[in-house]
C-alpha cells in the first residue's frame, strides 16, 4: 500500500490533474482520491462500535422528501417521511438504525397506520420501542417523520450551481434518512422527490412517473433491485440535460434498457454516449447480462472522482475518460452493486475488481499488451505505494477504518487488481474467466446479494476444481509481498549434455512466503528459447534441467507475471553453487531440542518421489510433511510442533532407494 517525497510528487500530480479533465490519470485514481478525502460529521471511531446488534432484516426503504427548497434558494435543509419495511431475525420489542442527528432530527415515530412509538435518538442510533415483542419473520412497517439540518455533512450536497446530490460511502446514508447503514443488508427503494418544474433529479432503478403540478414536479424512482444504503442516491440540477442509450440485450435484442446520461451544458458527453453500449456488451459478455432495469451516470461540477451509486453513478464532468473512470465505476454495476461486500473488511472485492476491469476493458478495445500495461501501472502503483498492510484485515468488519486507510490506492485498488491478474496467470485464462463469470451469474449466493472473501475464494475453487485457498490467503490476507533473491548456474556435464540449476530463494524479511508458479525461460546458443513453468511451493526450492544443446542464460518470470514483487538473480559457476547435491542426505534438525518449531534439511542428487514423515516412540505416525515428486536439489520443511506434546520423535526419509531416520527431540 513510499518515500515522504514520492508521496508528496504523487498527490501534486494528482491534484493538478483535476484541474485537467483527470487527463493521463487512471480510473482506479480517481475513485480512490475522491472517496479517501470524502467530508462527515460522523467520527470514523465511532461508525463500528456504536453501530447496535442487527436483529431485523430490512426490505424496503420508502422515502418521500420535498427537496424543492435546496434548489430555489441552496438551503440544505429539507422535510422527509418514510416507511420502513422490515422482517424480524430474532424476537425482539425495540429496534436500532443509524441516525445522525447532527444532520437528520426524527420528529416521530409510529407503525404504519397504527400506534406512536416512543424513540430515542442519541448521537448515531435511533432507538425505538415497539408496541408488543415482535417473533422470528414477522414483517413491521414504521412511519418516521424527520428534517434534515441546514448543515454541511458530505453526505446530502447542494451547490450554488444548482446540483443537490448525495455522496454516501462508506457510512453516509445515515446523515440524509434513518436506516440500517452496513453494507450487509440491501434493501428495495422506493424514492419521491418534490422538486422545481425546472429540475431533472435522478435516482434508482427505473422512474415510475413523474407528476407536474404548477411550478413543481415530484419524481418517483423504484428500484426492484435490492442495494446497500451506501449505494442510494439523488442527483439532481436545475437546467439538467438527458440523454439516452438505448442498449439491447444479448439475451433478447428485442428488448433494451435505457442508460441515462444527465449532463450540464457545455460539457462533451460524446465519447462515453458513443462507447457505453459496447461497454455494456463487454462487461456483459465476461460476467453475464447487465443485471439492471436501467443505469446512467450524472455529471456533478467540481465533484472529486466517481461514486457508483447502483443504476446511477455520480461523475465528474469527465466524459473524455473512458478506458479509465468510466470504465472503473461502471465495471461497479456488477462488482460493487450486483454483488456488494459483505463488510468493509471485504472491500477489495468491489474496488480491486473494478480497477482489474479497466484492464479487461482495454484487452477488449485494444489487446493484450494494452491490458498488461495498464497491470504493470497498477502493479508500479502499489509497490511505490505500498502502506505494509494487507488487503483483508478481518477488524475492518467489525470496526469501520478511516477513509484514507479502507480507500488506500495502492492496496484496495491496486494490489487487489494485480491479485486478480496473477488468479489469472496461476489457473490459467480459461478457468479463470470461467470462474469469473460462474461467481458473478451465481443467483444462488451473490447474484443481487453480498460476498465475503471467503465466499470468493470456495466459488473460485470449485470452479477451478483446486483449493486455491492458500493463493487468497498469501496474497489478500497477508501484507507485502515476495522478494526473491534467486541464482541459477551452468554445468558442462560432458558428451554434449549440459544442466541449468535453479534456486528460488524469498527473503521473508516482511512477510510469509508466497507460493507460487514461475517461469524460467532458457536461452540456447542454437535454436529457440525453452520456456519452463513450474511450482515453487516451498522456500529455498532446487530446480536442475538437463539439455543435449549449450545454455547461455535464464530468465526469472520473464513475461513478469508475478507483478508484485522484486527480483534479483545471481549466476553461478556450477551446479553446486545453487545447491544441487550429489548424494542423497538427511540433516540433524535444526534447532535440537526445539519449541515449538524445527527445520529439516535434506538433499535428492536426482528428480525422486520423496517422503518425510514424523513417528512417535510407539511409531505411530505423528505427522507426514512430504509426500511428492521433487526436482533435484536441496530442500528444507520447518515442523511446527505447537499441538504436540513433549517427547522424543524420529524422522523418517525415503527417496528413490534411499531411507534414513534420525531422532530429535520436543521440549516444552
Amino acid at each position: 500500500m513510499k518515500k515522504i517525497t514520492a508521496l508528496l510528487l504523487f498527490f501534486i500530480i494528482v491534484t493538478s490533474a483535476f484541474a485537467q479533465d483527470y487527463v493521463g490519470m487512471r480510473g482506479a485514481d480517481i475513485c480512490s482520491r475522491n472517496k479517501q478525502n470524502r467530508t462527515s460529521f460522523v467520527n470514523p471511531a465511532d461508525l463500528s462500535p456504536n453501530t447496535p446488534r442487527h436483529s431485523y432484516d430490512v426490505l424496503n426503504y420508502k422515502l418521500n422528501l420535498d427537496i424543492y427548497n435546496c434548489f430555489k434558494t441552496a438551503v440544505k435543509s429539507f422535510t422527509g417521511s418514510e416507511i420502513i419495511t422490515f422482517r424480524v431475525d430474532s424476537t425482539l420489542n425495540s429496534i436500532q438504525m443509524n441516525a445522525v442527528n447532527a444532520s437528520i432530527v426524527v420528529d416521530s415515530v409510529r407503525l404504519n397506520g397504527g400506534a406512536t412509538l416512543a424513540f430515542t435518538q442519541n448521537s448515531n442510533v435511533l432507538s425505538i420501542t415497539l408496541d408488543r415483542t415482535y417473533n422470528v419473520n414477522e414483517v413491521v412497517n414504521i412511519y418516521l417523520k424527520y428534517h434534515h439540518n441546514n448543515i454541511s455533512d458530505g453526505s446530502f450536497n447542494v451547490t450554488s450551481s444548482g446540483f443537490v446530490f448525495t455522496d454516501c460511502e462508506p457510512e453516509g446514508a445515515r446523515e440524509w434518512f434513518p436506516c440500517w447503514d452496513r453494507p450487509s443488508d440491501k434493501a428495495t427503494f422506493d424514492i419521491t422527490v418534490k422538486v422545481p418544474s425546472n429540475v431533472k433529479i435522478g435516482s434508482n432503478g427505473r422512474l415510475a412517473d413523474s407528476t407536474v403540478s404548477a411550478d413543481t414536479i415530484w419524481y418517483r424512482w423504484i428500484s426492484r433491485d435490492p442495494l446497500p444504503t451506501y449505494l442510494a442516491v439523488l442527483t439532481g440540477k436545475v437546467g439538467y440535460n438527458l440523454d439516452i442509450v438505448w442498449w439491447h440485450k444479448l439475451s433478447n435484442p428485442a428488448d433494451s434498457i435505457p442508460i441515462r446520461l444527465y449532463y450540464s451544458t457545455g460539457e462533451n458527453i460524446a465519447p462515453t454516449k458513443n462507447a457505453i453500449g459496447n461497454m455494456t456488451t463487454i462487461f456483459s459478455q465476461l460476467f453475464g447480462e447487465h443485471p439492471f432495469e436501467k443505469n446512467g451516470f450524472a455529471a456533478v461540477s467540481n465533484y472529486g472522482g466517481g461514486m457508483e451509486n447502483q443504476t446511477l453513478t455520480t461523475i465528474s464532468p469527465s466524459w473524455s475518460s473512458v478506458t479509465s473512470l468510466i470504465s472503473h465505476e461502471y465495471a461497479h454495476q456488477w462488482f460493487g452493486d450486483m454483488i456488494t461486500c459483505g463488510t468493509w473488511a471485504d472491500l477489495w472485492l468491489n474496488e480491486g475488481f473494478a480497477t482489474y476491469c479497466e484492464a479487461l476493458y482495454l484487452e477488449q478495445i485494444s489487446g493484450y499488451s494494452s491490458y498488461k500495461a495498464n497491470i504493470v501501472g497498477d502493479a508500479n502503483g502499489y509497490l511505490g505505494g505500498n502502506p505494509g498492510w494487507p488487503i483483508y484485515n478481518p477488524s475492518w468488519a467489525i470496526t469501520t477504518p478511516p477513509s484514507g486507510t479502507l480507500f488506500n490506492g495502492p492496496i484496495t485498488y491496486y494490489k487487489g487488481s494485480c491479485v486478480l491478474h496473477m488468479l489469472r496467470y496461476t489457473i490459467g485464462d480459461s478457468l479463470f474467466f470461467a470462474a469469473l463469470k460462474a461467481y458473478a451469474t451465481d443467483t444462488v449466493n451473490f447474484k443481487m446479494k453480498c460476498a465475503v472473501t471467503d465466499d470468493f475464494t470456495a466459488k473460485f475453487s470449485s470452479v477451478a476444481g483446486q483449493d486455491l485457498t492458500w493463493f487468497i490467503d498469501q496474497w489478500v490476507k497477508q501484507p507485502n509481498h515476495p522478494q526473491y533473491q534467486n541464482t541459477y548456474g551452468i554445468s558442462n556435464l560432458g558428451g554434449g549434455n549440459w544442466r541449468v540449476s535453479f534456486k528460488a530463494y524469498q527473503t521473508l524479511s516482511n512477510t510469509t512466503f508466497h507460493k507460487m508458479p514461475i517461469v524460467l525461460k532458457i536461452s540456447f546458443t542454437t535454436g529457440s528459447d525453452t520456456l519452463i513453468r513450474v511450482m515453487n511451493d516451498v522456500n529455498n526450492q532446487q530446480y536442475a534441467f538437463n539439455f543435449n544443446r549449450q545454455p547461455t542464460s535464464l530468465a526469472f518470470d520473464p513475461n513478469n507475471d508475478i507483478v508484485l514483487k522484486t527480483a534479483t538473480l545471481t549466476v553461478g559457476v556450477n551446479e553446486n553453487e545453487t545447491g544441487i547435491p550429489e548424494k542423497y542426505s538427511l540433516s540433524q534438525n535444526y534447532p535440537n531440542p526445539f519449541n515449538p518449531s524445527t527445520e529439516i534439511s535434506y538433499g535428492l542428487p536426482k528428480n525422486s518421489f520423496v517422503t518425510l514423515k514424523i513417528y512417535d516412540l510407539t511409531g505411530k505416525l505423528v505427522s507426514t510433511l512430504v509426500s511428492e515428486q521433487k526436482a533435484a536439489g536441496k530442500y528444507r520443511v520447518e515442523w511446527n510442533a505447537s499441538d504436540i506434546p513433549s517427547g522424543a520423535y524420529f524422522y523418517t526419509i525415503n527417496a528413490g532407494d534411499y531411507s534414513e531416520t534420525k531422532r530429535m527431540i520436543l521440549v516444552k
